[in-house]
């Protein structure tokens, strides 16, 4: 029997001029995701994924190279600006915002997006003795 395959047809690029970048930088590991306006993850890459290990993930460098294979990725579909968003206390922050200007990308806005609790958990019973 003879069966008759169908060419698969190739994916389209999705050109995108505009993108957020959010960058999570805790104290074990900095985690960055490129999306595009309405939040589709375009690429993505950690720390970790780079072949960090151990106390080396949280490293300044580690972030700052993380970020720059995750910014020549985005490039690929034609990202031009950039809307910077930080979550986390940890010390790849700073070194992750300044690898973006290595790159021909353009950051419009840099916004810190760290949760702060408004009032915090309940306090421990005061003890009485």
């Amino acid at each position: 029997m003879a069966t008759t395959r169908q060419k698969k047809k190739k994916k389209d690029k999705r050109v995108v001029i505009e993108a957020c970048v959010y960058i999570q930088a805790t104290f074990n590991n900095t985690i960055v995701t490129v999306t595009d306006m309405t939040g589709n993850c375009l690429c993505t890459s950690s720390s970790g994924a780079l072949g960090f290990r151990g106390s080396k993930k949280s490293t300044p460098y580690a972030a700052q190279s993380t970020m720059s294979r995750v910014l020549k990725r985005a490039q690929e579909f034609g990202v031009q600006k950039a809307h910077v968003f930080i979550k986390g206390p940890g010390m790849g922050r700073e070194s992750a915002i300044r690898s973006i200007g290595t790159t021909n990308i353009s950051v419009s806005s840099i916004t810190d997006i760290t949760p702060i609790p408004h009032n915090g958990c309940r306090p421990k019973k005061i003890r009485h003795g």
